[in-house]
């Protein structure tokens, strides 16, 4: 009996120490638990800015993805260090020193790289593999855990690429880093990729969600979860890169041969407002932007407003044609080209006596406009001049577009400012504006905003963007009138420079004197717009030359000799096909001397 009572004590005194064994036992299988590597793991595969893409196919502006490489030298096994970094830099061409240096510098995680490209992060990551098979890489413990992390690589962002270089620029723009959550991102700063910026920024990222294998990688398989990786649309661009950098090519040395500040030329398509070249002499390439780039960066022909001279002429003509007051046929006294205006006196560089309104424009008669917009009221001029779209944007589709300005209605109510308005002085318009409002005369009195970018573009569905406005802005009837005296200039007038055998060609010249500290400099700028068509074809073209310095600084000596090139251009690209005819082009006097 008393045997069984100690059992029956010692059996008793037992059980607390088996519960504690049992919890303490229970107790570290959880904290170990705890210590596990975790089976699930996730990734990203980010998402890339759209691409830029030209007219005729080229991608001109994309976006590469960027890998960051990491190693921690704790798992790196010391006595493979000179393997592992020749290896490292046979895969990046990166510098075995420095490579080395940085390892023997750290006591940790050290970052190698951060601008690994794909293709050579995908094969790094083979390496890694391998190097792990080979046990370059051994564990290494901390805080009563074993680790064995050896080489990472991992995405860290995306690295704007100009394939095209200088071409395009500045329309197609740049770009700034941005830094969204560790991950090096690209915004539009000017041009297309800053108006198109929310377009073409990648919208969201994958995530992938799954077993790890014991290199740390994802296991695919049923049970891992990704979502939709969603990139940036494409834009599609109206411009040909082939026709563009053949006129940007041509600019370069007329800017040479005029010692030009700038040469601007642009060609829209007069039916549908597209723009088909919009080029500079000023190029830089957004890659690789440099100090003496800076003046390039912004766009002169949309953020440069400038007085235009007598390309304003056939604006205010077709002004006075929707108003009744004159005809094309109407003979206008011209004073013998000496005309007093206040305590200035006007003189023309044809002198006549009197002049038919085409002849006006054809020989571009200051007087003769002074005289036609006497005849106007000034609430006329300004709602005509802001129905053309001056002092207001075109809604190209171009960020930090200009307004320009044009006088008052109340200071057209001084005969002076009507009558310097008449051929372009006292009102400053950009290029883009005058280009826009001159394509009126080649599409039946309709304006349309004007676009560069077709169309955006996105696993192979297309989709309209910035539907342009249609207007109406003069009658067809006035548009052919004022169409008319522009074909004049070029077969009789200052323009003739310009002829081409098959082609319906018309345009005016323009030469103004730059203002400088409230006074009229001895600078100049100098433009021709006009239009060239064929049979099936018709085009708005013009040419800015900013400020030349050699030779005449005459737009029918330096614009009007490269508008004749971009048509020979435009022919020879297949943009225009000359009608055949017998006539032949005789020239029977000295061009060389046509002035404005």
């Amino acid at each position: 009996m008393k045997k069984t009572l100690n059992i029956a004590l010692i059996t008793l005194a037992l059980i607390p120490a088996a519960l504690f064994i049992f919890l303490y036992a229970m107790h570290h299988h959880t904290v170990s638990k705890r210590h596990l590597p975790t089976l699930e793991i996730s990734d990203k595969n980010l998402a890339v800015r759209g691409n830029i893409i030209s007219s005729d196919n080229y991608r001109v502006a994309n976006s590469k993805k960027l890998y960051k490489t990491t190693i921690d030298v704790r798992s790196l096994d010391p006595n493979k260090i000179d393997l592992f970094v020749k290896l490292y830099c046979i895969y990046t061409n990166d510098s075995e020193k420095r490579v080395k240096d940085l390892i023997k510098k750290s006591k940790n995680i050290v970052v190698l790289s951060y601008s690994i490209d794909e293709k050579t992060a995908a094969h790094l990551k083979q390496l890694a593999k391998k190097l792990n098979q080979k046990k370059v890489f051994i564990p290494f413990s901390t805080q009563n855990r074993s680790y064995t992390i050896g080489l990472d690589v991992l995405e860290s962002g995306e690295n704007r690429q100009f394939l095209a270089e200088k071409s395009l620029t500045p329309v197609i723009g740049y770009n700034k880093k941005v830094d969204i959550d560790g991950i090096t991102k690209v915004a539009g700063v000017k041009g297309i990729e800053k108006f198109y910026n929310d377009f073409l920024t990648p919208r969201s990222d994958m995530k992938i969600t799954g077993k790890r294998d014991i290199g740390g990688n994802i296991i695919l398989e049923r049970s891992s979860r990704k979502s939709q990786r969603l990139d940036g649309y494409n834009a599609v661009l109206n411009i040909s890169l082939n026709l563009q950098s053949q006129i940007e090519n041509m600019l370069d040395k007329a800017k040479e041969k005029y010692d030009a500040k700038e040469i601007i030329v642009g060609i829209m398509d007069s039916k549908t407002a597209k723009i088909l070249t919009l080029a500079s002499s000023n190029r830089y390439n957004p890659s690789d932007i440099k100090r003496e780039d800076y003046s390039a960066l912004n766009s002169t022909a949309t953020e440069y407003a400038y007085e235009p001279g007598s390309v304003m002429k056939p604006i205010l003509l077709s002004i006075a044609l929707e108003d009744g007051k004159t005809r094309l046929d109407e003979m206008i006294k011209t004073y013998n080209g000496k005309y007093q205006l206040g305590k200035r006196t006007i003189t023309d560089t044809h002198p006549a006596a009197q002049m038919s309104v085409t002849d006006i424009i054809a020989q571009s008669s200051n007087i003769g406009m002074i005289v036609i917009a006497s005849r106007l009221e000034s609430q006329t001029i300004y709602e005509g001049l802001l129905n053309f779209g001056l002092s207001k944007q075109t809604g190209i589709d171009m960020p930090y577009e200009q307004r320009g300005v044009i006088p008052t209605m109340s200071m057209l109510k001084n005969e002076t400012y009507k009558a310097t308005t008449s051929y372009g002085y006292g009102l400053q318009a950009t290029f883009l504006q005058l280009l826009n409002a001159y394509n009126v005369f080649n599409n039946g009195g309709i304006m349309i905003t004007p676009r560069i970018v077709s169309k955006l573009e996105l696993d192979g569905q297309y989709y309209a963007v910035n539907e342009p406005e249609i207007q109406q802005i003069i009658t067809p009837s006035t548009a052919q009138k004022v169409k008319n005296t522009l074909v004049a200039v070029v077969e009789k007038g200052t323009g003739r420079k310009t002829r081409t055998q098959g082609l319906e060609i018309g345009g005016k010249t323009g030469t103004a004197r730059i203002a400088q500290s409230g006074k009229y400099s001895n600078l100049y700028n100098s433009t021709f717009i006009g239009f060239a068509n064929d049979k099936e074809n018709s085009y708005t073209i013009g040419v800015f030359v900013k400020e030349p310095k050699r030779g005449s600084y005459y737009a029918a000596q330096n614009a009007l000799p490269i508008f004749k090139e971009i048509i020979d251009l435009m022919v020879k690209n297949a943009f225009l096909s000359p009608i055949e005819t017998q006539k032949e082009i005789k020239e029977t006097e000295n061009l060389d001397n046509i002035k404005d």
